[in-house]
């Protein structure tokens, strides 16, 4: 038996559903909704509590999320954190701070969040909204001070703390000043619907205004701070400021946790052994069957598996039966192209939909990339998937040479979450946005130069590094093959493995299903469909991990014991659970 591990750390996030429907009835989003969707990325345990009033002392941290800026919501907090209580907020709770001689000072944002040594990725983290606080008086009162919230730019005037910590009674309340919810939301989904066209790189690098309604016509990060250049002159957008918010988050919770003399095992973000991965994908557009067989030539000489994204008329069906003998996967691109004789609408959707599936032999459809990345409204295309059971869209990526990378502040696999009219509930659908497609291709595109600063920005988060080629492309153009072989080489030689995006969807969804738990024997189980290469961190204090005899490997800037599934005492609970591995 495991030596017997710390006691679990109870861990509730408050979701006040009154709070929310008094904002909804006025027609406002409650992106804080999505700091569950970040816990449950992050494979971190938890419970919801929908109302205040059912807060306890029995948790140990109370992560509120959305909560009343009320006087009731106010006295409960207070008094679980009287009792010894932890209370963790990102840009909220002002109700509370005239208790604790601070002073709301109104929002600021955009801007950059400098975290010093807190968070080392980056010297400067772009946020869409904070509220900071100023202490008025008895500053020795703030116990922590962590960051600066900086105005406008990386270099901007300084706007308040981003971190405090309040002690009050035995406990503590945590604030952050950013609304890290609507931040990493409005990073991966815009702020507003598309039905303009976005505004052009002043650098006539990405003119998105061409009248084609996009993806990226509607992106909230700056063309003028947060792109870098390659050595040969390629602008990208170079830092996944979402995914550095969704560390942050759980680092500070993990810290908590250890620091009160408890544990919170997650699940981590990959299988045992595979270290990161990536996708390749291609969209078949001018869909002459000689473009095809080069493709499938190449991906066998590389030795990868790859998701084809099939544009009506697509490809003869000898195309279609060797793609699925060669173990790669058929989806669906989706045109709403009026240049090439689409056309947006449910109905047209579902219409080239049912061609793919009948053309292809296919009972299922796992997978879908829009056609130029046409896209309009917020959340209509979610539910025409969902409708469908596509369960992976691929949409959200550049669509010009100036805006590769990470636009969408993201390289995760994520759900999106919906506007105001629908309860800013979660999409079923997973996104799995691309990095750039077809380097080396023409001067008006991107070149190879990107490659490694993609690859090493996304082994920086765990994410995937997603790439697009285009088999017209990879047919006519040596260059473009040989790109392409670089993308796998420079891939493989940082731990990558490549997989399908219907893989990586199995994979997500299994290891959403699964959670940890210790019990009062001290040891460690997990619970659901267990997939036996599943990963679980164990999180200690620091003085715990310098005695520790096992290797203590750092995640998420907290030290913490590894273990697999496979490895764990099983309960009767988990035996029943299935233990095939998805990967």
């Amino acid at each position: 038996m495991s030596p017997s591990l710390p006691r679990m750390a109870k861990v509730g996030l408050l979701l006040d559903q009154e709070a929310a429907e008094r904002r909804w009835r006025h027609g406002f989003n409650v992106f804080e909704f999505y700091l569950e969707e970040v816990l449950a990325h992050g494979g971190i345990p938890y419970e919801v509590m929908t109302g205040v009033q059912t807060i306890d002392p029995s948790y140990d941290v109370i992560v509120a999320a959305v909560a009343g800026e009320d006087a009731e919501t106010a006295s409960i907090l207070w008094s679980y954190m009287e009792q010894g209580g932890t209370v963790i907020a990102y840009g909220n709770l002002q109700v509370m701070a005239p208790k604790l001689s601070a002073l709301p000072v109104g929002n600021t944002g955009p801007g950059y969040f400098r975290p010093g040594v807190a968070y080392p990725k980056a010297e400067g983290v772009r946020f869409h909204n904070a509220r900071p606080w100023k202490v008025e008086s008895d500053p020795d009162s703030v116990v922590i001070r962590e960051g600066v919230l900086l105005h406008g730019k990386p270099n901007g005037v300084e706007a308040g703390d981003a971190l405090q910590s309040f002690p009050v009674g035995s406990g503590s309340l945590d604030r952050w000043a950013v609304d890290v919810g609507e931040t990493i939301v409005v990073f991966q989904q815009g702020s507003r619907p598309v039905w303009e066209d976005g505004f052009p790189a002043p650098d006539g690098s990405a003119l998105v205004n061409e009248g084609i309604l996009k993806a990226d016509d509607q992106i909230e990060l700056s063309w003028e701070w947060d792109r870098s250049l390659t050595e040969t002159g390629n602008p990208y957008f170079a830092k996944p400021y979402g995914d550095y918010w969704r560390e942050m988050v759980i680092g500070h919770l993990l810290k908590k946790v250890v620091s009160l003399g408890l544990t919170l095992p997650f699940i981590g973000y990959w299988p045992d052994a595979v270290e990161q991965v990536a996708l390749l994908s291609h969209d078949s557009d001018i869909n002459e069957d000689e473009h095809a067989w080069s493709t499938l030539e190449l991906l066998k000489e590389c030795g990868v598996k790859s998701t084809w994204c099939m544009l009506e008329p697509g490809y003869g069906p000898d195309v279609y039966s060797k793609v699925k003998e060669e173990g790669h996967e058929l989806g669906f691109h989706y045109n709403a192209l009026a240049l090439d004789g689409g056309r947006w609408g449910e109905d047209e959707f579902n219409r080239q939909l049912d061609w793919l599936k009948t053309e292809a032999k296919l009972e299922k459809v796992t997978s879908n990339k829009n056609h130029y990345t046409r896209y309009e409204g917020w959340g209509e295309f979610f539910r025409w998937c969902e409708e469908r059971q596509i369960e992976v869209d691929q949409t959200r990526g550049p669509s010009k040479k100036g805006n590769v990378g990470f636009l969408f502040g993201t390289c995760q696999p994520y759900f999106p979450i919906a506007w105001a009219d629908e309860k800013n509930r979660i999409y079923p659908v997973l996104e799995i946005g691309f990095l750039t497609q077809d380097m080396d291709c023409h001067p008006l595109w991107a070149d190879s130069s990107i490659i490694v600063p993609f690859l090493e920005g996304v082994r920086e988060v765990e994410g995937v590094a997603h790439f697009l080629f285009h088999q017209f492309h990879i047919h006519t153009k040596e260059p473009v093959r040989e790109a392409f072989r670089q993308v796998i080489s420079e891939a493989r030689n940082r731990g990558f493995e490549f997989w399908t995006a219907e893989q990586i969807n199995r994979w997500y969804r299994s290891r959403r299903e699964m959670s940890t738990r210790i019990g009062q024997d001290g040891q460690l189980t997990v619970l659901g469909p267990i997939q036996s290469n599943a990963v679980i961190w164990i999180p200690l204090a620091p003085d715990q991990a310098e005695n520790e005899t096992e290797t203590v490997i750092s995640r998420f800037g907290v030290p913490c014991l590894k273990r697999v599934a496979a490895d764990l005492p099983q309960t009767e609970e988990s035996q029943t659970t299935k233990t095939e591995n998805v990967s």
